[in-house]
């Protein structure tokens, strides 16, 4: 299922922070499109987080400019998708600057979560997907009933639906858990390779500032932008 639209908060003020995050990450990726691939690898050995090397008390600056690198199209499409979805409706809560401040602080959790896991690995991790895991763990506590419009593959067929937030991002966090506690064991091609617990931190940090929040949030109204047809 891909998340391509969700109920969106009445009158709220155009999610200029959101547009922006999504603007940076794509341009700093259109560089590293343009590097060869040695400048590449130093760029992202020097700017992605390396356990072992924060363990130590190193590379700390690493914590932030991660955030902003990908490993692929698919990769920076899949973040960017869900931050277009889901940050909106986060921004019009917490405003403007709060959401940025949120959006950074989810990311150094989501960080810290994949450190304390894999304090020993030398292999950087790069992504915005731990300070988006902040932004789905905080818009299922205080949206648990919006509706998310979600693309679904049924074989070679496709067709669009709606889903409750608590339903498509509660099977996200399990399925999260599930891989990331199957990372802890001896790897395997579907556990090696992605941060799961950068995930996973990133989402407790977002659902315990939601938890902290959902009262702003219960006094806004949705609007629906989309008929809803039932069958």
């Amino acid at each position: 299922m891909i998340p391509i639209g969700d109920d969106r908060i009445a009158g709220a003020r155009t999610p200029v922070v959101n547009w922006v995050l999504i603007a940076v990450n794509t341009l700093v990726f259109i560089y590293e499109v343009t590097l060869s691939q040695p400048a590449l690898e130093r760029l992202v050995t020097g700017y992605g987080v390396i356990p072992a090397a924060v363990a130590q008390g190193e590379g700390w600056l690493t914590l932030l400019t991660s955030m902003f690198l990908h490993g692929g199209w698919l990769h920076l499409i899949g973040n960017m998708v869900f931050l277009w979805v889901f940050g909106d409706n986060i921004e019009a809560v917490l405003g403007h600057l709060g959401y940025l401040a949120f959006y950074l602080l989810g990311g150094l959790a989501a960080s810290a979560g994949h450190i304390l896991s894999n304090a020993a690995s030398t292999v950087p991790s790069v992504g915005a997907s731990g300070a988006i895991a902040a932004v789905l763990g905080a818009y299922i506590v205080m949206f648990p009933r919006a509706n998310v419009r979600v693309l679904l593959f049924l074989g070679l067929f496709a067709t669009v639906t709606r889903v409750t937030a608590i339903v498509f991002l509660g099977f996200w966090i399990v399925t999260q858990l599930l891989s990331g506690f199957a990372s802890l064991g001896a790897p395997t091609a579907q556990t090696e390779g992605v941060a799961w617990f950068a995930h996973i931190g990133g989402f407790a940090f977002g659902a315990a500032a939601g938890l902290l929040l959902r009262g702003r949030a219960r006094e806004l109204a949705y609007e629906q932008p989309y008929p809803i047809y039932r069958r």
